[in-house]
């Protein structure tokens, strides 16, 4: 038995999908059905006071073409995102993260797929377990950059 909940529970007596082949003769033809929740909500493993998603950009703060343009990108989102929740531009290693990061929140994946330049993405989900998220559940925009994950490991405290 899998580890992992099945994605088609619920689907269980639903029509076969087609096997059509749209126009442009590689994709899968879908029928038009309802639209998902996903558009308007988290999953319920979300937690909704932290938001969605934390987006960590990460740079080289000592390679000055990186650090400049980290603080440029850092401007850029908060202009370009002003609805989200910003952290201050970080230009020192914090938490797990292994170097400088600008700290932002919410739904910009596609926007940072184009204008990260030099800097790499760590995109995690926030569900309440800090290390799963941040591992597990994470996902890298750019190259993959190693994590202090000890201090995302819950602490056991002795009686």
């Amino acid at each position: 038995m899998s580890q992992w909940p099945s994605l088609l529970a619920g689907y269980e007596g639903a029509e076969p999908l087609p096997t059509t082949i749209n126009p442009d003769g590689k994709s899968l033809y879908n029928p038009p059905g309802p639209r998902s929740a996903a558009y308007d909500e988290f999953p319920k493993q979300f937690n909704p006071s932290k938001n969605g998603f934390d987006f960590h950009i990460y740079y080289m703060p000592a390679v000055a073409a990186q650090a400049q343009y980290a603080k440029e990108l850092h401007e850029r989102v908060r202009r370009e995102f002003p609805e989200l929740r910003i952290y201050r531009l970080w230009d020192k290693p914090v938490g797990p993260h292994p170097t400088a990061i600008p700290h932002q929140t919410g739904a910009l994946f596609s926007w940072l797929v184009v204008h990260r330049g030099p800097c790499d993405v760590l995109v995690h989900p926030n569900t309440g377990d800090a290390f799963r998220d941040h591992t597990e559940l994470a996902t890298w925009i750019g190259k993959r950059w190693p994590l202090y994950e000890e201090c995302l490991r819950p602490t056991r405290t002795t009686l």
